[in-house]
């Protein structure tokens, strides 16, 4: 969906070997096997490990101070404050209030947490994953994501999108993950869904999101299974592939947007989205 700018343990950086498992996802696609383990090289992380009520380290991330909506018609004002960004029992924790918050860009009812790594850190191909715990409730929008490094030069959705991981409060058990470029951007993106048992919800408990992403393919992930992946050479004649270049990561807790509605009688608040980890890895793929 739309979500453009203008918009716990310890791990050495060390490598790694990743083997992913065949199994069937509940979206009914089977998880493919790689042909031969691939090597994963750590090359950044966040653990989240800093005292509780800090600020998620400030040589990585950004908490942006921000209540534009972001073309999305979203309903909250995002603010570095400790109450909606902060560290807590090793999680990253983004909280959406409901509270008149005035601000640069005017008053919202309600107050949220966005945090980014642009012009800290920048990736190009790699696997990117995030153990996260999403919240829930009508109108609430959390997602884990990256958007093109060059939106300024080329703005979205020419810059490209790929949302790792989104859930809208009125799917529990679903999430969407999804790639956006231009003709293929919006309500309109490419995109899969991943979707859970009929009795559980992504907000009951953790689970780990994921891509990997190589020149001209990236595949999406839940808890390890592989439930979409999208490639160049499938995109329709004349719609250019946009994600062979930098990216920077984001997570964000929208409350209200065009696609996930607005808060209802049925929604509480304060709503929370916890991260365990980010993780980013270099691949060496099996040829």
């Amino acid at each position: 969906m739309l979500r453009f700018h203008s918009r716990s343990a310890r791990f050495a950086l060390a490598s790694a070997v990743l083997l992913f498992a065949a199994s069937v996802g509940t979206t009914g696609q089977v998880a493919t096997k790689h042909p031969a383990p691939v090597k994963a090289t750590l090359v950044w992380a966040d653990e989240f490990n800093g005292p509780d009520g800090s600020a998620p380290d400030s040589t990585r991330w950004t908490a942006l101070e921000n209540g534009s909506g972001f073309g999305n018609n979203e309903l909250e004002y995002y603010t570095p404050r400790p109450a909606n960004v902060r560290l807590e029992k090793g999680n990253l924790v983004l909280t959406a209030i409901k509270e008149s918050y005035t601000g640069k860009d005017g008053t919202r009812a309600y107050t949220s947490g966005r945090i980014e790594t642009r012009g800290k850190f920048e990736l190009t191909y790699g696997r990117v994953e995030a153990r996260i715990k999403v919240p829930k409730g009508q109108g609430i929008w959390p997602a884990f994501w990256m958007l093109g490094a060059d939106f300024e030069a080329k703005p979205w959705p020419a810059c490209g999108e790929i949302d790792i991981m989104e859930n809208i409060g009125s799917e529990p058990g679903k999430i969407h993950g999804s790639l956006h470029g231009p003709g293929y951007s919006g309500g309109n993106p490419l995109t899969g869904i991943y979707t859970l048992p009929a009795t559980e919800r992504f907000s009951d408990t953790f689970h780990v999101f994921a891509v990997d992403w190589q020149p001209g393919e990236i595949r999406f992930y839940v808890d390890g299974i592989l439930f979409e992946t999208q490639k160049a050479a499938d995109l329709p004649a004349g719609k250019p592939w946009v994600f062979d270049h930098s990216f920077f990561v984001l997570f964000d807790l929208a409350v209200g947007g065009f696609w996930p509605g607005v808060p209802d009688a049925t929604t509480e608040f304060p709503q929370t989205m916890l991260v365990d980890y980010v993780r980013v890895y270099k691949l060496e793929m099996p040829k």
